[in-house]
């Protein structure tokens, strides 16, 4: 019989991948560089907007308006 390469949720070998690669990432001693690289990018949010069917109440809530 083949082997299930497919392990569905909770994909224990993508896991084991994905932790040793940040553990690495962490000690390499980037972090803070790649930190004060990342800047917020407002036309990914807007383009995210663009797609969403519904959009959170919270998102632009006006504090000034009474609720119903």
């Amino acid at each position: 019989m083949a082997e299930d390469k497919n392990q569905g949720e909770g994909n224990r070998e993508a896991a084991r991948h994905y932790n040793e690669e940040a553990r690495k990432f962490a000690q390499s001693g980037r972090v803070e560089e790649a930190a004060r690289e990342a800047k917020p990018d407002p036309q990914a949010e807007e383009a995210a907007g663009a797609r969403a069917k519904e959009h959170d109440p919270e998102e632009k809530r006006d504090y000034e308006k009474p609720e119903k």
